[in-house]
C-alpha cells in the first residue's frame, strides 16, 4: 500500500526540517519535535506556534495550531517574515517575504506576545514554508519510496548484525529479503491505533518482532536479495480472514467471522482504508501459485477493466505505493498489482463474501480499523496457509500521501 506518508515536518525556531514520510499517508507537516515547541499562547511570554494558515484579512492571520485552538496572528511593519524551504536544516538560505506573500495553506512557525486572553498573538517573528514546496516535496518522497521502497512480514531480527529478515510477495511467490539497518537509519513505529503515517513514533530495532509489517525505503543489492535501508516503519497489525457476516454502512463497519478463531470480529473501514476485490481469473491464478501451480495470473492491471489510484496515506499516511516494483528475478509486486485493481465500496459486499483483512490492533472494548480489505479471495483462502495470507497482504498503503492528505 502506499504508504501515504505526510512528510511529518519538524519547524523550530531555526529550522523546519522534512523528516520523512508522505501522506503515505503524504505526512502531515509538522509533527514530532514540536510537542516543546508548541506551547499554547498562555503559557509562555515568547510564545512559539506551529500550524496552517486558515484565513488572512489585512495583518490578521488565523492560525491552526498543530494543538490547541485557533489564533489570531498579528504581523505588524517590524515582523520579521522569511520562507524556507523544505528540508532545509538552517535559516541561511532563507529569503525575506512580505505579509502578501503568505497564502491559505502555508505552514508557518510564529514567535511573538499573546494577548492576555490568548486569542491573538503579536507576531516578532514568522518563518514560512509555502503549500507548493510542501506538496512538491511529498511528490518526489512518495514517487522515491514508490521507487527504491520495499515491504513485507517480518519474519526474523539479528540485532546483533542489524538485520530484519522479511517475507515479501511477488504475484504468488513467497521470497525473504534481508533489510540491514546502520547507525544512519531512521526507524519508526506505527502507533497501535493509527494506520496514519505522521502518527507514527520514532523507534528502535529492538521494537520490531516477527510478525510485524515492515516497509523500508533504501538501495536493493545486485542479486536482489539484501537490502540496504535508509528509513523503515513497523508496526504490528491484525491479519483477518474469513466470510462477511453482515455489513452496516451507517456505521462504515463490516462484521467478518474470523476463520481462524471462529468469532466475530467488527472491522470499521475509514477514510485510508484500502479496498479491492480480485477478478476471478486472478485469484485463480494466485492460488495456482500459492499451490505451487502454473502462473496463470494476468499482467498486474490487466483484465481489470481500469486502474484505481492507491488508497489514501499509512498514512497519512504513511507512510508512498508500494513497495518494491519489479524485482530482478521475479514478478511485479504483489501491492502494485492491488493498486491498479478497481476499488471496492461497502455497498459491493454481500453476506457470505470471502474476505482478507489487514486491520489494526484495535481494542478490548472496540473493534478495528481496516488497513486493506480484498474480497474476491475464495481460491486464496482454500489453497494456503494464514501465514502465507498474512505475507500476501503485508505490504500496505498506510497513511500514505493523500491518505491524511499527504499532509503527512
Amino acid at each position: 500500500m502506499v504508504l501515504r506518508r505526510r512528510t511529518v515536518l519538524l519547524l523550530t525556531l531555526a529550522t523546519m526540517d522534512a523528516v520523512g514520510g508522505f501522506c503515505v499517508a503524504a505526512p502531515n507537516p509538522v509533527k514530532a519535535g514540536l510537542a516543546q515547541e508548541n506551547q499554547p499562547a498562555s503559557q509562555s511570554a515568547g510564545t512559539k506556534l506551529v500550524g496552517t494558515v486558515k484565513a488572512i484579512a489585512g495583518n490578521a492571520v488565523t492560525l491552526a495550531p498543530d494543538s490547541g485552538s485557533g489564533i489570531t496572528v498579528l504581523v505588524q511593519d517590524s515582523t520579521r517574515m522569511v520562507r524556507t524551504a523544505p528540508g532545509q536544516t538552517s535559516l541561511k538560505d532563507a529569503t525575506p517575504i512580505k505579509l502578501q506573500d503568505l497564502q491559505v495553506g502555508d505552514r508557518i512557525l510564529v514567535r511573538g506576545q499573546p494577548s492576555a486572553d490568548a486569542k491573538s498573538l503579536v507576531a516578532s517573528a514568522v518563518i514560512v514554508m509555502k503549500r507548493s514546496d510542501i506538496e512538491q516535496k511529498q511528490q518526489a518522497e512518495r514517487a522515491d519510496w514508490q521507487k527504491r521502497g520495499v515491504g513485507g512480514l517480518v519474519s526474523a531480527v539479528d540485532a546483533g548484525s542489524g538485520t530484519i529478515t522479511i517475507s515479501t510477495m511477488a504475484m504468488g511467490t513467497v521470497n525473504k529479503l534481508a533489510i540491514h539497518i546502520s547507525k544512519d537509519t531512521v526507524i519508526r513505529r506505527y502507533a497501535p491505533e493509527s494506520v496514519k503515517f505522521d502518527d507514527a513514533k520514532p523507534g528502535t530495532l529492538d521494537q520490531i518482532k516477527p510478525g510485524d509489517q515492515l516497509r523500508a525505503r533504501g538501495s536493493r543489492s545486485a542479486d536482489g536479495s539484501e537490502f540496504a535501508a535508509e528509513e523503515i516503519i513497523s508496526g504490528w497489525f491484525r491479519n483477518i480472514a474469513g466470510t462477511v457476516a453482515s455489513v452496516d454502512a451507517s456505521q462504515n463497519t463490516v462484521n467478518v467471522m474470523d476463520a481462524i478463531t471462529k468469532k466475530p470480529v467488527s472491522v470499521k473501514v475509514g477514510g485510508d482504508s484500502q479496498m479491492r476485490k480480485l477478478p476471478p481469473m486472478m485469484a485463480q491464478g494466485i492460488a495456482m501459485r500459492l499451490k505451487g501451480g502454473p502462473a496463470g495470473v494476468p499482467p498486474t492491471g490487466g483484465g481489470t477493466g481500469g486502474s484505481a489510484s492507491s488508497a489514501s496515506q499509512p498514512g497519512g499516511g504513511a507512510p508512498p505505493s508500494d513497495a518494491g516494483g519489479s524485482r530482478p528475478g521475479g514478478g511485479r509486486d504483489f501491492q502494485q498489482m492491488l493498486n491498479r485493481l478497481p476499488a471496492l465500496t461497502l455497498a459491493d459486499l454481500q453476506k457470505g463474501d470471502a474476505v482478507m483483512i489487514v486491520a489494526t490492533q484495535g481494542t478490548a472494548t472496540g473493534g478495528v480499523t481496516a488497513i486493506t480489505l480484498l474480497s474476491g479471495v475464495e481460491p486464496i483462502l482454500t489453497s494456503s496457509s494464514s501465514a502465507t495470507q498474512a505475507t500476501l497482504l503485508s505490504s500496505w498503503s498506510l497513511g500514505a500521501p493523500g491518505g491524511e492528505a499527504a499532509a503527512q
